[in-house]
């Protein structure tokens, strides 16, 4: 069924199908209704985007399409507006715990890049009725696409109780459940990377990447676990390489997505600071949730708007708050010293400067490192070294 329902959502988006003729079959859980949903161009306005278009389990849930943007940004269901930020992929969202402010100030966990949606079922709402995405005018029309679907008409009153269809409200609430569900399931977290398989002890990793790999949880020689480690310890399994906080990491401006995305002259995106939970904006201006790495080496562009596109300059980058060479300053894709952080005033130096330089050892063992964290079905992705 997931290889026939994948089929036909790539059909999909070639010639629309009649509704109901990509469910012919009925739904008994949750989560193979909200998969169903996650492939179904039909919830969009002009029926021509799923979640799966902009988190493509092909190209390991983020958005593959190449537009005028590169990558760097999505195309919504008109066929003309972008989004402001590079999608974030839906492989692991599930281990993003609910938005959170802790008693020291700390804000963690929701979704998106600004964490907005506390939850995977919030976050599930989101897209379709984003005018720049999938478009939909309001819920009472998603709840008409899903009524004129005979399976879905049978499925979601049998999951969710009598009547769930027969208003707005509980049909979306109901939607974004599936999806969330689906969401969950080991669909979208298999850790099977080398690195996974390794701590099995299945594979030896190389040893280029196994000096990136205790380099990656040094104490001492990087600080890359400072906000990249989730669990107590360095190396245990089912690591997600995040710890889901939020930062500054002196990014700079991508004039080309601003671009695209229309912003006006003076206009930036200000990260946590949009998030309408955050009422300390001018101390959360700039920050942006710590992502996932899994998968990292096959999911360029990098950062919240797409600004690095290789990912041994995301590393670079890095080190520039470490050394003091003006030479390891320079911007490999560009020939130019990287460019100034857009928002100054709220770095995290005290994460950034932790650790010393790093030489061009170190830097490919680490993006070696990296690469081991692909998921297996993704491996044949990577790019060359």
């Amino acid at each position: 069924m997931v290889t026939l329902r994948r089929a036909l959502f790539c059909l999909s988006l070639l010639l629309p199908l009649p509704p109901g003729m990509a469910q012919a079959a009925g739904y008994s859980t949750p989560e193979a209704l909200g998969e169903a949903l996650f492939f179904d161009t039909a919830l969009s306005k002009n029926r021509t985007q799923a979640c799966a278009t902009c988190h493509d389990p092909a190209a390991a849930f983020t958005d593959p399409r190449q537009t005028k943007a590169g990558g760097q940004l999505s195309l919504g269901d008109d066929g003309q507006s972008f989004g402001n930020r590079h999608t974030p992929s839906a492989a692991y969202a599930r281990y993003s715990p609910p938005f959170s402010r802790s008693a020291d100030g700390v804000y963690s966990g929701g979704q998106f890049h600004d964490g907005r949606a506390a939850t995977l079922e919030d976050q599930a709402g989101g897209p379709p009725l984003n005018p720049k995405e999938m478009g939909m005018t309001d819920k009472a029309a998603v709840r008409d696409r899903l009524a004129e679907n005979p399976a879905y008409a049978a499925a979601f009153p049998a999951l969710f109780g009598p009547g769930t269809l027969d208003n707005a409200d509980t049909a979306y609430t109901a939607m974004t459940r599936a999806i969330a569900a689906y969401e969950r399931t080991k669909d979208f977290a298999t850790f099977d990377s080398r690195y996974d398989r390794a701590l099995r002890g299945e594979l030896t990793l190389t040893p280029e990447e196994e000096l990136g790999r205790t380099l990656f949880f040094s104490n001492q020689f990087t600080n890359c676990r400072l906000c990249h480690q989730l669990q107590p310890q360095g190396g245990m399994a089912e690591e997600t390489f995040s710890n889901y906080q939020f930062h500054n990491i002196g990014v700079p401006a991508n004039p080309q997505a601003r671009r695209l995305f229309g912003y006006s002259t003076g206009q930036r995106d200000t990260g946590l600071a949009e998030n309408p939970a955050v009422k300390d904006k001018a101390a959360q201006t700039g920050k942006f949730k710590v992502p996932t790495l899994r998968n990292v080496a096959v999911t360029a562009p990098y950062m919240h708007n797409g600004v690095f596109k290789d990912l041994r300059t995301v590393i670079l980058f890095y080190n520039t708050f470490n050394t003091r060479n003006p030479k390891r300053k320079i911007n490999p894709e560009t020939g130019q010293p990287f460019a100034s952080p857009e928002f100054p005033g709220t770095v995290s130096l005290k994460e950034l400067e932790s650790g010393p330089a790093l030489d061009d050892k170190r830097i490919n063992a680490l993006v070696a490192f990296l690469r081991a964290l692909t998921d297996q079905r993704y491996e044949a992705l990577l790019p060359p070294l």
